[in-house]
């Protein structure tokens, strides 16, 4: 099996916008930001080595929380970062620091111990991530992914797929026949030059048509071609959340790693769930109801 042939950058990790606005919408009670990371601080959870990137400085738990109070959030979803590679520390500190505010996302490998599953899952862990991204490392083999699948099944975990470029069209089959719920990243950070109706725009609607897909609309600053305020990336999101209300969440990505441009302002981001998903009912499935589904539950 082969990974997305997208063209990809060679990474760097920038600061997170030191000022962003207060968000002009309020958001529900127990809203959830649903994809955000953690880094570090690197002499208590160390990088790994052989690792793509570095983060440019400590971005931890309580920053972390920080933002996501200013922003409305009252729960949110860690995604490991590929940078601490199979260590896990640092995940595991801010879920027990969350204390039930927080959901993981792990990076495991076909070779990981099954008690290792069993305590990630027990510490709050609900995910495992798949990356077909080339600066991220080689994109795991079928036989990878059928293994990583048997190791989550038994826990309900969802499998994060993280791609780019028509990755979303090519890997169709594979992500269609995971054996378990899959959550597409950042849109698939399909390539909008090709439009709202190209190849993999379609396969993500027609994923969404499973029953057993889910798509963060995130990264609205990843999929734009035309920058702030990301009119054609809000596009897309607003139709993947009237397509299919129900399977879709929201998250800031903060601190936004590996962006390459002006890094966005997260008070910015969170007044696109107004063009996302103009009413409040909306709103709530997207930052509430379905994070309790495909999280919290």
């Amino acid at each position: 099996m082969e990974g997305c042939r997208c063209a990809v950058t060679e990474p760097r990790q920038e600061r997170p916008h030191p000022n962003p606005k207060r968000p002009d919408i309020a958001l529900p009670p127990r809203a959830c930001d649903s994809h955000c990371h953690i880094f570090g601080p690197s002499d208590r959870f160390p990088y790994a080595p052989g690792r793509s990137f570095t983060s440019a400085r400590a971005v931890p738990e309580p920053e972390v929380r920080a933002r996501q109070t200013f922003l409305g959030f009252e729960r949110a979803v860690i995604v490991h970062s590929s940078c601490h590679g199979a260590d896990h520390s640092s995940l595991l500190d801010a879920l027990a620091t969350g204390a039930g505010r927080y959901r993981g996302v792990a990076l495991l490998g076909p070779d990981t111990a099954p008690e290792e599953v069993a305590r990630l899952h027990d510490a709050g862990v609900r995910g495992v991530r798949l990356h077909f991204m080339p600066h991220l490392g080689t994109s795991p083999t079928s036989d990878e992914i059928d293994a990583i699948v048997r190791l989550v099944q038994p826990y309900g975990w969802h499998v994060a797929i993280h791609l780019a470029g028509n990755g979303v069209a090519e890997l169709y089959d594979v992500i269609a026949g995971i054996e378990a719920p899959v959550v597409i990243d950042h849109m698939a950070r399909v390539d909008l030059r090709q439009g709202l109706d190209s190849e993999a725009a379609r396969a993500l609607l027609r994923l969404l048509d499973t029953g057993g897909v889910w798509v963060k609309l995130s990264g609205a600053d990843r999929v734009t071609l035309t920058g702030p305020p990301y009119a054609d990336a809000v596009a897309l999101a607003r139709r993947l959340a009237v397509h299919a209300p129900e399977r879709v969440v929201w998250g800031t990505d903060f601190p936004h790693p590996n962006i390459h441009g002006p890094m966005p302002d997260d008070g910015a981001l969170v007044d696109l769930l107004a063009e996302i998903a103009p009413s409040e009912g909306a709103r709530r499935k997207i930052l509430v109801d379905n994070p309790d589904t495909l999280f919290f539950g």
